[in-house]
């Protein structure tokens, strides 16, 4: 290998490196429910607000991700389950609909804002499920980058921990419908499932769709702007235009919005490897201004974490392919 390339591969891992250590030390370490309270919300007071989607199927606004519950003769099935402060106010909202005790939650991911009430719920009895990969953050514990903050999230107790895991997809037939829990590879984080209600055409997507702003990618730990292109590309396949889809944030909307969307990234993907082609530093992307057509319909971020966090996975995505050649 010439070596003014080894040189070169040097000089990127060094700025990598450093780009990674400076964010986490310029960042205030908080925690999840810290954050919330800084975003004006209150985990004590906020109420449940339902919303039927078809059938027996809702979703439920809270504090954190959005709910999915499935309320039938065998029961009741949650996607996902905020925070342990909201569970009392969950499970009576779940009961307000005319459900029992809530006996299986599937995780769409590992972070706070969504599993938060994994550990009341499995402790409660309920059956937790997700993706191995996000099995394995919670029961380690992990530092969330968001760019004007770190979140610490600490190990989950034994309770907290998902009792099922799958690798790539899962299929379980309950309340009289199929429910396949889908996986594509790193997206939002590494370990995200996806959830589709064949019989309703109902699909929630976690934060692999994100309709209240630009979506987070979880870069320091495996998440992937790449990956969750395709991701949606491979879930869409899944799809079919009447489909109900439900963002992790964000409301209800149909399968033409997700399709713009990924239409969106991977508009916004392609300009920022342009100029990481071009040797631009994170600092001149953001200059630049790749999102600069959307950011009235998606919220231009202070701190511009979305670019900040998609510059970083591409980054090292340029960085791998320099490594192999």
């Amino acid at each position: 290998m010439p070596e003014d390339h080894m040189n070169r591969k040097l000089f990127w891992i060094s700025i990598l490196l450093i780009t990674s250590l400076t964010s986490l030390a310029d960042n205030e370490l908080i925690t999840g429910e810290e954050l919330m309270t800084r975003f004006g919300a209150d985990l004590s007071t906020t109420e449940i607000r339902a919303e039927k989607l078809v059938g027996n199927l809702y979703v439920l606004f809270g504090v954190g991700g959005n709910i999915v519950a499935s309320i039938g003769e065998q029961g009741v099935l949650m996607v996902d389950d905020q925070f342990s402060e909201m569970v009392p106010r969950i499970q009576a909202a779940i009961h307000e609909l005319g459900g029992g005790d809530i006996d299986f939650v599937v995780n769409t991911h590992w972070h706070f804002d969504h599993a938060g009430g994994n550990e009341v719920l499995g402790g409660s009895g309920a059956w937790l499920i997700s993706h191995s990969t996000s099995r394995d953050m919670m029961s380690k514990g992990a530092m969330v980058n968001l760019v004007a903050f770190t979140v610490e999230q600490d190990p989950y107790t034994e309770s907290g921990l998902p009792v099922m895991t799958f690798d790539d997809r899962m299929q379980m037939h309950f309340n009289g419908e199929q429910i396949d829990l889908l996986h594509a590879g790193p997206a939002h984080t590494a370990g995200d499932a996806v959830v589709v209600f064949r019989k309703h055409n109902v699909v929630h997507m976690g934060d692999v769709y994100n309709n209240a702003g630009y979506p987070f990618i979880d870069a320091d730990n495996g998440g992937d702007l790449n990956g969750m292109i395709e991701f949606c590309k491979t879930v869409i396949g899944e799809l079919n235009e009447d489909t109900v889809v439900v963002p992790g944030h964000g409301p209800v909307v149909g399968y033409e919005n997700l399709v713009s969307y990924v239409e969106m990234l991977a508009t916004i993907r392609d300009r920022i490897v342009g100029l990481i082609a071009e040797g631009a530093t994170l600092e001149e992307v953001i200059a630049a201004g790749p999102t600069a057509e959307f950011d009235e319909a998606m919220g231009d971020s202070v701190d511009m974490r979305f670019i900040n966090r998609a510059y970083t996975s591409l980054y090292k995505h340029e960085l791998g392919s320099d490594l192999d050649n």
